[in-house]
């Protein structure tokens, strides 16, 4: 039993190792609330400007915040001729391995509260 838990933590630690550029990006709440609009727009993406008219932010800013979102897995891009489209996706970026490290946290708590 000690021998799971510490394969536990060790997943544990190695899923904060890899998530950590995604949990920084996320940490901010422009970006946070470019990812809403992301989220409320279809899964085909939306361009910089459509994001930036319904965050009042200025084009600059929104590419900025994208360019982090997107080095950090957490958002992803596709271009059609000279425009780019920004998107949400499960495969293409790090949202299975955030998953994956919430899920073994819950996990690893509800196994030490059930030996309570």
């Amino acid at each position: 039993m000690e021998r799971e838990c510490e394969e536990n933590l060790k997943q544990i630690i190695e899923g904060f190792q890899e998530c950590r550029n995604a949990f920084t990006a996320l940490g901010d709440e422009t970006r946070q609330l470019i990812l809403l609009k992301l989220l409320e727009s279809d899964l085909s993406g939306i361009r910089v400007g459509e994001i930036a008219k319904k965050t009042h932010l200025t084009r600059p800013s929104v590419s900025h915040h994208l360019q982090i979102l997107k080095e950090a897995g957490i958002v992803a891009m596709r271009r059609e001729g000279t425009k780019n489209f920004y998107y949400l996706s499960v495969d293409e970026t790090v949202w299975n391995d955030i998953a994956d490290l919430v899920n073994g946290i819950y996990e690893s708590i509800q196994h030490i509260s059930s030996q309570s």
